[in-house]
């Protein structure tokens, strides 16, 4: 079922909304991130943890769900729909796979902030998982990027299951994409499974 104008405008504006909210939420985790392996003031990297617990609690993780919520229900009521183009298709799996990685992360975030909270951290305590937490932001905010681009460029065309759907459609739904070449869509394949290997390699990681 289509949207009607107003409701179509009022989730795309949630959906923007949330999206540019958790972009900048990973922009801050990331700038305390550094902070806290970079910085020699101790008071000010206890401060940088602790914050990056509260951010991802209270600002990351509800706008990463609102984002992921609103682009499932604006795609899915208007003529993009959720599987007919490869453009939404890969954008949606890649903020459920940015989602995923962050709600696993949750648990060494609050390592850290705990150790944080209770002692004075020196520059060998849980090196390796800050500097993670420094790669992991920089790595979630690339891949917001790129699902701002998807949705800036549109490529790619429609999927099997948008062919089939545009010629059951109505003259009122008649997108004017090109289909893409055999080559395209390797590539998205290509692309869409090396995303999905990372993520469970990377699961696979963060619970050992």
């Amino acid at each position: 079922m289509l949207f009607a104008p107003p409701l179509r405008k009022l989730t795309l504006t949630a959906h923007v909304s949330t999206s540019v909210g958790w972009a900048g939420a990973v922009a801050c985790f990331l700038a305390l991130s550094i902070a806290g392996v970079g910085s020699q003031d101790a008071q000010l990297v206890r401060t940088a943890y602790l914050a990056m617990h509260l951010i991802t609690w209270w600002v990351i993780v509800p706008l990463c769900v609102a984002a992921l919520i609103t682009g499932v229900v604006q795609s899915a009521g208007t003529t993009w729909g959720l599987l007919r183009h490869y453009w939404v298709a890969a954008k949606l799996l890649l903020t459920a796979t940015a989602t995923i990685i962050l709600l696993a992360h949750t648990e060494p975030i609050a390592a850290v902030a705990a150790l944080a909270a209770t002692s004075t951290l020196s520059s060998n305590d849980l090196w390796q998982l800050r500097l993670q937490l420094v790669g992991d932001a920089s790595a979630a905010l690339f891949v917001l990027f790129i699902t701002t681009a998807l949705s800036v460029y549109k490529p790619w065309g429609l999927t099997p299951f948008g062919v089939r759907k545009l010629r059951d459609a109505t003259p009122a739904w008649r997108p004017t994409l090109r289909q893409p070449s055999r080559t395209r869509r390797y590539i998205v394949a290509a692309v869409l499974a090396f995303v999905l290997v990372l993520l469970l390699i990377h699961l696979a990681g963060v619970s050992h």
